[in-house]
């Protein structure tokens, strides 16, 4: 679903990402992890376009990224992004932040925006909350409707970008919930995140960066299952992590 060879990025004189490879495989949940600073945010923001890349090659369900001539908003419609702050449309209701880009990307009629709509929210458990606006919802239900404006888009891959960091404690739960069901019903993912626990649980491999480069890219079992056999920098970072 996704292959990514050899990926380099700068900003300036800064290298911040760094001969970058990896794959992902359909239905495949991969978490990216490491330090603040390591480059794992502009990794997945490069798979649907958000952040060009200078070096390397990118394909996401034989889409060429790297290629000038891809039609990019056509890629984007086919991979779901979650970010840290929701970014919904404060001035729309929570029901007219799902239908408007299926209206007017897919072309969906407005009855046919609905009905999905309506569907994704029972599905994220807000059917209830469908007339609000995003300012009258608590911040976990606000990622849960970006989360079901994301898959209103039928997407192949979904990208999430420390969907919980911007939560309070208590809210965090029920994104991730969410996303845990996103995972059982096989939905192709990758996830920057902290939240340990959910990678332990869900994610099939784990990625880890520092620097810009990838150090460690195993299966999930593996590298929270034997912190001895991992790379210096993710023996640390696992030993801060997990101490909590």
């Amino acid at each position: 679903m996704i292959a990514m060879k050899h990926l380099s990025k700068w900003y300036g004189s800064f290298r911040v990402l760094d001969d970058c490879s990896t794959s992902v495989t359909k239905g495949e949940v991969v978490v990216v992890c490491g330090p603040s600073g390591s480059g794992k945010s502009t990794l997945i923001k490069t798979v649907n376009a958000l952040e060009p890349f200078q070096q390397g090659e990118l394909v996401v369900d034989g889409i060429a990224v790297h290629d000038p001539r891809t039609k990019l908003p056509a890629l984007r419609a086919r991979v779901g992004m979650v970010f840290q702050h929701f970014e919904l449309f404060p001035h729309l209701s929570v029901m007219q932040n799902l239908t408007l880009a299926q209206q007017q990307v897919l072309g969906r009629t407005q009855a046919e925006a609905r009905t999905r709509g309506a569907a994704l929210l029972e599905r994220v458990g807000l059917a209830a909350q469908r007339d609000k606006f995003p300012a009258q919802l608590s911040g976990g239900q606000q990622q849960r409707v970006a989360i079901a404006r994301a898959l209103a888009m039928d997407p192949v891959v979904m990208l999430f970008d420390e969907p919980t960091s911007a939560l309070d404690p208590e809210m965090v739960g029920e994104v991730l919930d969410v996303m845990v069901r996103l995972a059982e019903e096989g939905m192709t993912m990758m996830c920057v995140t902290h939240e340990m626990g959910f990678a332990r649980r869900v994610a099939d491999r784990v990625i880890f960066m520092d620097q810009g480069r990838i150090l460690e890219d195993c299966a999930s079992a593996e590298f929270f299952g034997d912190p001895s056999a991992r790379v210096p920098r993710a023996q640390e970072f696992l030993s801060r992590v997990l101490a909590h």
